[in-house]
């Protein structure tokens, strides 16, 4: 079991339960150490005084902040501990706020609340079952690890979890930060715009996170292994992305409904304006995303990894399975045991394709 971060006292009015906080997310980032070039020497950063060019002991360093040009107010490490906000022994919940009122943006880091000890479980399941049927999250100020932060405690399935949060001055004006921000003038057709809607609707899915992956990650492990076993490298490149020219959006946006209505569906061109027959009709409900839908693929100008040992006799074979059952996280499983090349930039149907004909390439070969 993890080791809480913090352990004190969830406070709101005159009611309270000992917890405990703990972490809900790991980075898998590759961590690299940097070494001199055709060595494997370590390099190691030091602190040194830019005018003398000599090292700082850790103990002679201070802080210091410009208040002009080469002119900076000194603070010690001491003065600053004197005013660092303590460990705080208790959140104290002043108030609870409606979850659709926050914009998501203020959200930062995420963490479990769990109950101190068996016994204040009843205490800690009434505080979560009231929060999730009010849709409700309680706001308090946290202090930890000398840093001080709003929080808010929200229940999710029967758990309570803490996010930090940022204060409204953190929050950045988009309007301020980002140019040429379309208006309440823009012009668009009703067509375009029940065109657009149509094609959000057909390609509509349901939320599992098991579909998806850091693929950089995965293709940098990939990398080091090769790398590591002698393999070649290849390098591939995809094509830059081009903008959707305004004049073209409609052309655009009517071929981006055939792609995704599939091969078998009729020309959205031809017929009752594309409203007629089966694949041609007008999505007007909210639900998942038709099994036939193909995506169309990311472009990409990064690298992909990497050409790897063919696939095995030992690897299952695919054979006449109905693969149009698996989700894109099977497939992307399956894929693997084929070591199919690219597979982390490949949308589920083009998934669904190579592990097919992979599958009859290794019945083939038996």
């Amino acid at each position: 079991m993890a080791r809480p971060v913090w352990t004190g006292v969830l406070s709101f009015g005159l009611v309270t339960v000992p917890v405990s906080l703990y972490t809900a997310t790991d980075s898998h980032t590759v961590r690299f150490h940097q070494l001199e070039r055709g060595t494997s020497d370590r390099v190691r950063n030091k602190r040194v005084n830019e005018r003398t060019g000599e090292e700082v002991e850790f103990s002679d360093i201070v802080k210091g902040f410009e208040v002009g040009s080469g002119e900076y107010v000194v603070v010690e490490p001491d003065e600053l501990e004197q005013i660092s906000p303590g460990r705080s022994r208790t959140i104290d919940v002043s108030g609870f706020v409606d979850l659709s009122e926050v914009d998501p943006i203020f959200f930062d880091k995420t963490y479990y609340l769990g109950p101190k000890g068996k016994e204040y479980t009843k205490i800690y399941g009434l505080l979560t079952k009231a929060l999730e049927k009010s849709n409700r999250a309680g706001l308090a100020m946290f202090a930890m690890r000398g840093k001080e932060y709003l929080t808010a405690v929200r229940a999710e399935n029967g758990l309570l979890e803490l996010h930090t949060m940022h204060f409204a001055d953190e929050v950045r004006d988009p309007r301020r930060e980002i140019d040429n921000l379309p208006t309440g003038d823009a012009r668009y057709s009703g067509q375009e715009l029940g065109t657009a809607e149509q094609l959000i609707d057909m390609l509509a899915v349901d939320w599992n996170p098991e579909d998806y992956h850091d693929t950089f990650e995965e293709q940098v492990r990939k990398l080091i292994e090769d790398k590591a076993a002698g393999r070649e490298i290849a390098v591939s490149q995809g094509p830059p992305a081009e903008a959707t020219n305004v004049v073209d959006l409609m052309d655009a946006l009517r071929r981006s409904l055939e792609a995704a209505r599939g091969p078998d569906a009729e020309d959205a061109r031809g017929g009752e304006g594309g409203k007629g027959g089966e694949g041609g009709r007008r999505a007007t409900g909210r639900g998942p995303a038709p099994k036939s839908v193909r995506r169309t693929p990311k472009a990409t100008g990064g690298t992909k990894s990497t050409s790897a040992a063919s696939a095995s006799a030992k690897k299952p074979a695919a054979g006449k399975e109905d693969l149009s059952a698996l989700t894109k996280a099977e497939l992307y499983r399956r894929a693997t045991e084929y070591d199919i090349a690219h597979r982390s930039t490949m949308t589920r149907d083009e998934l669904q394709d190579a592990v097919r004909k992979a599958g009859r390439r290794l019945r083939t070969a038996s």
